[in-house]
């Protein structure tokens, strides 16, 4: 069953102001991407989405699971920038300057850093480079893609499957820009010492300079990453992010028609996000927002909070038309364990959603005892609960 608790009240005491009842039509932005979502780095918060849970091509795009492969490959200690990998035939051919696609142009049988096979995935979007990653890591891609679909889960990327490396098509290959942009919060957070790589302006390998292929890191506007993607079927994409403003943004649009179309939509919305929103503290880290009903439970209920903070980002000119609620499904059925994420803050104004936040327990809540358990049955009775 879900439950929908109105934590408006909530809100209001937390922001200092009543009285809202006035309504102002919700800001407005809309975007020629089909799939498209906007979050804030820092609390996973929501600013925008477009189909951001439907399943995508993500194209090179899905290099980005590639590269988290190689960093936690690194930090493991198991490979180094230094370690020098081979360069099959399979990754020559099917990477190579022959496959037609963005390559490294790595030469056959030759012996290329991990540190520069990550510079031409991240800034020139090489095939031959990640196939070769893959090749030395795992020994194929095979197998290299089971260790993508791991990493995915413990990311906790729920609409993701992984083939391949390289991102080159293949039915059974999908992504959602959600995950897309949760991947790339993993990245810029777990592993920040490699995070200027996405910015660096260009890379020459074989004595062929080529420039990075996210055009928005040299337009300015402070993106410094992360990734682009293409193939004729799936159109279009990339994932952005930047710091200027004052906070961390990531945003992800895909199902564009040109590389022009790709780049003036990310641009939009990446601008969108750090102009159009003002910060309004409401919840601090590990402050209780609400609460939801454990059936069952040594407790009837938990406390809901943040992940860090829990601030909202509101479009600038909309504080007299909000409201908000907290979703779940539930009740609850205990062992519930302190940081499990059970449940979803939402902001609307004239209920057109503008914000939506994760919560988690914030303590743990064991399977009480008899009384309670038959209390709680009771209640199941009563008021058709699971």
């Amino acid at each position: 069953m879900r439950y929908v608790l109105r934590a408006w009240a909530i809100v209001a005491l937390m922001l200092g102001f009543a009285g809202l009842a006035m309504a102002q039509g919700a800001p407005q932005f809309s975007t020629a991407a089909k799939f498209a979502i906007l979050v804030d780095h820092e609390s996973g918060t929501v600013l925008f989405q477009q189909s951001a849970d439907e399943p995508l091509e993500p194209a090179s795009m899905a290099k980005l699971m590639t590269i988290a492969v190689v960093f936690n490959e690194l930090r493991t200690g198991r490979l180094s920038l230094d370690t020098e990998l081979f360069v099959s035939e399979n990754a020559w051919r099917t990477g190579g300057a022959a496959s037609g696609g963005s390559t490294m142009f790595a030469e056959l049988n030759s012996r290329v850093s991990v540190e520069n096979l990550l510079r031409s995935v991240i800034i020139q979007s090489g095939n031959d480079a990640s196939i070769v990653l893959a090749e030395g890591i795992a020994g194929n891609e095979e197998t290299f893609a089971v260790m993508m679909n791991e990493l995915a889960e413990d990311i906790g990327l729920t609409g993701s499957h992984f083939t391949n490396s390289t991102g080159l098509p293949d039915p059974d290959m999908h992504m959602t820009a959600r995950d897309l942009a949760t991947l790339g919060r993993y990245l810029i957070r777990e592993f920040p010492e490699y995070y200027h790589i996405f910015s660096e302006p260009e890379f020459e390998w074989n004595n062929i300079k080529q420039s990075n292929r996210n055009s928005l890191v040299e337009m300015g506007i402070g993106v410094d990453g992360l990734k682009t993607g293409h193939t004729q079927a799936a159109g279009y994409g990339s994932v952005v992010s930047t710091d200027d403003g004052g906070r961390r943004l990531i945003a992800v649009v895909h199902g564009l028609t040109s590389m022009a179309q790709r780049t003036e939509e990310a641009r939009k919305l990446i601008t969108w996000g750090t102009r159009a929103f003002e910060r309004i503290p409401a919840f601090a880290d590990g402050q209780i927002v609400g609460y939801a009903d454990v059936y069952g439970g040594e407790e009837g209920r938990v406390g809901l909070i943040g992940e860090g903070a829990v601030d909202l980002y509101l479009p600038r000119g909309s504080r007299r038309c909000l409201t908000a609620d907290i979703t779940y499904e539930g009740p609850l059925l205990p062992p519930v364990s302190a940081g499990d994420r059970v449940a979803e803050l939402r902001v609307y104004c004239n209920e057109q959603l503008i914000q939506s936040a994760p919560l988690y327990a914030g303590e743990d809540v064991p399977q009480g005892g008899i009384v309670r358990r038959a209390t709680d049955a009771v209640k199941q009775l009563a008021f058709g609960w699971l």
